[in-house]
């Protein structure tokens, strides 16, 4: 057999590696999300439990192989290269998508991706198959009628699982209400037990269904018997819940949330496993048949792949390093935490800091659900409208910092799993992701998570992921149909080409998230008390006063030398700052302030007019500079002699008010801040002097109109630059003046 065709199986197997590593990062927001963002444990815990559903998902699993083998194409209508060519491009363009998704911190679906891909690959091949013999009809090659029942199945799912979602968690809500401890004391059992009923289900009928640990007549007599074994399952559940909760006072809530995790863990081990490494055993036991036929004294290119239609029995050693693959990546993976942070911060309880901004649609959506409510307000009788308002009222969750509470983490997982446990039960395939995803989505609404402080950024924030659903289908297939009929024409030279590209793709997308999760965790800084306030805003305020210093000096010499790289250079920096600061006033300052206590609040009110002032200031800064490099790269006339001596003196003068402030702050001495605003005022003479003289030179015809124009919006902005900056440095002095105060009454 040619090398190349070993050497395919192994790139495979290495694919497969990848592809469960990447694989785990995007599926692991499934079982993970409910445990993190309620607090039910600590973290290794919950990273132990759904550890030890992934093993248990492996080792007991068939694999449900055959979807990779023939699910989506009829593999008797292919050739042993061609079948190879197929396998390839569909594991470059799963690990390529899922990576990128990941990076972007999307949760997507791999069942989704999987089908897609091989669908793309499979019409690719089988079209150059047809272009190959002259000839053919592609419906011959590919499994429609499966493939369209899979898929219809898939995007149905969605919407049930958000309405049921809705509906459960506002039922749940109004039994327990947020205080839930005192109705839990009499409902808790029977909630459990049926919770616990329910994840039982869904662990047997979508984790272990077709396992050797289950057998088929063991599945058949439960069938049969269905009605009375969840009786007796729901009984059994409910006593060992009320023995739990009244005589060891054990919250069994944890105990849910617990279970549930390690029964999706174990699902998405058990059936999504064909996700990852489905294709590289496919193409294995392709390899082996090849070998088998060689043997035999066959040709390749006559040898069809019909027995990839046979039953399949996937080697316990490949499933259980495949789980022990899983398990270090859902450890170790910094992505994964990406993927789940998501989905948590869509779905908690509190406003704050929004990782999505607003759209047309999603604003669309909020003002369409502010009118309901006001008719349904119209409509519902007031003393209606109070008790269910009461039964929805925050109350501190047991857990701080945690997203959402216990209740709600259980009513996700299990409603998710009966979900899916359903859709199984019926032979529809579903996609995890989409469900969990949705469930979660429609118990926050429920909730009242997504106020009128944050509706509108969590509603596009899902709009964004289904959008990326869609995107993934149609990349899937487009992606691996190009790749599959790429391989099919180029050969060898094209298989080396795409794995390098691979290479590529997969280590810039790893510097796009470090840089990413950079930026989020500097816009996420949240201080703690007023040390750390008085110390920040002490290197912020000297920094950004050197950085702004050096970018306005750097514009004036740009604009005078007409040097477009500089301006080009520094308008970027000042973007960069103004950014800064604009993320420091949406996620930073309120945050910041609620988590202070209120006996250490001395010096909060300097601390909001800093970044106000300093905001204002890199505002004005980013105006100057944009507007010079727009004035150079359109090759419009310079500065004159007298305009540019006019910019260097006002240029001077911000410079040395600068300088004075930092050498107060070095010498932690500012009882010379007077002679700051003797500095203003001679700016404010300055700016009314140099814009009489720039006047002049306008209806002497000295200077043009783009010039002029230029001109007189960096006097106004300068002058906007020295005003807010006295406001801030007095800000800056205050807050260090009443500190010292504030301490001094301490010895």
């Amino acid at each position: 057999m040619d090398t190349i065709y070993l050497i395919i199986v192994l790139v495979l197997l290495l694919l497969a590696v990848l592809d469960l590593t990447v694989g785990v990062a995007n599926d692991a927001v499934n079982f993970l999300n409910s445990g993190i963002g309620s607090k039910a444990a600590p973290l290794w815990v919950i990273l132990s439990v759904a550890s030890l559903g992934v093993l248990l998902g492996t080792l007991f699993s068939s694999g449900m192989m055959e979807i990779a083998r023939n699910g989506v194409f009829r593999p008797e209508m292919f050739t042993f290269h061609d079948v190879m060519m197929l396998f390839l491009a569909v594991m470059i363009t799963d690990v390529m998508l899922l990576d990128i998704f990941n990076s972007l911190g999307l949760p997507t679906s791999t069942t989704v991706s999987l089908i897609f891909e091989l669908l793309g690959s499979a019409v690719g091949v089988s079209l150059f198959i047809i272009w190959q013999n002259n000839g053919g009809n592609l419906a011959d090659y590919i499994n429609t009628a499966k493939a369209l029942a899979m898929i219809t199945a898939i995007l149905v799912s969605v919407a049930i699982a958000f309405v049921t979602g809705s509906l459960i968690m506002y039922l749940s809500r109004i039994i327990f209400s947020f205080n839930y401890k005192k109705p839990f004391k009499y409902f808790g059992a029977l909630w459990g037990g049926f919770a616990l009923t329910a994840i039982t289900y869904f662990a047997v009928f979508k984790g272990l269904k077709g396992s050797s640990i289950i057998t088929p007549e063991f599945m058949e007599y439960l069938n049969n018997n269905m009605t009375q074994a969840l009786l007796i399952t729901f009984a059994g559940w409910t006593i060992v819940m009320a023995i739990l909760q009244h005589l060891f006072r054990v919250n069994i809530l944890r105990i849910i949330v617990l279970a549930g995790t390690m029964a999706l863990a174990l699902a998405f081990a058990s059936n999504d496993l064909v996700n990852f490494i489905g294709v590289f055993m496919a193409g294995l036991s392709s390899f082996q048949i090849g070998q088998s036929f060689l043997s035999q004294g066959g040709d390749l290119n006559n040898l069809y792949m019909e027995g990839l239609n046979a039953p399949v029995i996937a080697d316990w050693r490949y499933m259980l390093a495949a789980g022990v693959i899983m398990i270090l990546a859902l450890w170790f993976s910094k992505k994964s935490r990406t993927v789940t942070e998501t989905e948590v911060n869509l779905a908690r309880q509190d406003a704050g800091m929004e990782r999505f901004s607003s759209s047309p649609v999603a604003r669309s959506v909020v003002r369409s659900a502010v009118s309901i409510n006001s008719t349904l307000k119209k409509i519902i009788p007031t003393g209606v409208q109070k008790a269910l308002n009461e039964r929805f009222i925050p109350y501190e969750r047991e857990e701080k910092n945690a997203s959402f509470d216990l209740v709600r983490a259980s009513v996700n997982l299990t409603i998710s799993a009966l979900l899916i446990s359903l859709g199984t039960s019926l032979k529809l395939p579903l996609s995890t992701t989409y469900v969990t995803f949705m469930v979660a989505m429609g118990t926050s609404l429920a909730d009242r998570a997504w106020g009128r402080e944050s509706a509108v950024y969590r509603i596009n924030g899902v709009l964004t992921v289904i959008g990326g659903w869609f995107i993934t289908a149609i990349v899937a297939f487009s992606v691996s149909f190009i790749i599959a009929l790429i391989l099919s024409w180029g050969g060898n030279i094209a298989i080396f080409a795409f794995l390098v590209l691979l290479f590529f793709i997969l280590l810039q997308s790893s510097n796009f998230h470090k840089r990413r999760k950079e930026k989020e965790q500097t816009n996420a800084t949240l201080l703690n008390d007023e040390n750390e306030i008085i110390k920040a805003c002490t290197s912020d305020v000297r920094n950004t006063m050197e950085r702004m210093l050096d970018i306005y000096q750097k514009n004036i010499d740009g604009l005078l030398n007409e040097d477009r790289k500089l301006l080009k250079t520094i308008s970027k920096e000042a973007d960069e700052l103004y950014n800064l600061y604009k993320d420091k006033r949406t996620y930073e300052v309120v945050p910041t302030i609620q988590r202070i206590a209120l006996e250490e609040m001395d010096i909060e009110q300097e601390y909001v007019q800093i970044i106000d002032y300093t905001y204002e200031i890199t505002k004005a800064l980013k105006s100057i500079t944009s507007e010079s490099f727009k004035h150079i790269d359109n090759n419009h006339t310079g500065f004159n002699e007298q305009q540019a001596e006019d910019l260097q003196r006002m240029s001077k003068n911000v410079s040395d008010m600068y300088n004075a402030f930092i050498n107060m702050m070095e010498r932690h001495d500012y009882s010379s801040f007077d002679t700051l605003l003797k500095y203003r005022d001679n700016m404010l003479d300055l700016y009314a002097k140099l814009t009489k003289r720039q006047i002049k030179r306008v209806k002497n015809m000295e200077s043009g109109t783009r010039t002029s124009i230029l001109f007189l919006n960096i006097l106004n902005e300068t002058k906007n630059i020295v005003l807010q900056s006295i406001n801030m440095m007095r800000a800056q002095r205050d807050m260090i003046l009443t500190n010292n105060q504030k301490n001094t009454q301490y010895l």
